[in-house]
């Protein structure tokens, strides 16, 4: 096994999912906002004319997947960081023995 490809590949794994932590972290963002957009909407028609009322069409994914997304993320992340510190570490065993 070669230690760069190890570090490389526990970098490239580390930032991927730190751009799935923002990418979760934005949608959950978006449906919060989203949501208090709709109930906002949804009141002020009722107060307008109550019998029109009708439910939003669109599908938004829901605050738990994307909590459940985070997590997993958050937890790939934890695994490619100690990918890079063991190959941080063979690295630093193997410049011990050779000095």
């Amino acid at each position: 096994m070669e230690i760069q490809s190890a570090f490389n590949a526990g970098l490239q794994g580390f930032q991927r999912a730190s751009a799935g932590v923002t990418e979760a972290t934005l949608d959950i963002n978006r449906q919060t906002s989203s949501n208090q957009q709709q109930a906002s909407d949804t009141e002020l028609r009722q107060a307008q004319a109550p019998e029109q009322v009708q439910p939003s069409q669109r599908q938004v994914p829901s605050v738990e997947q994307s909590l459940v997304q985070l997590t997993s993320e958050s937890r790939n992340a934890e695994a490619n960081v100690r990918s890079i510190q063991a190959a941080d570490e063979a690295l630093g065993t193997i410049i011990d023995v050779r000095v």
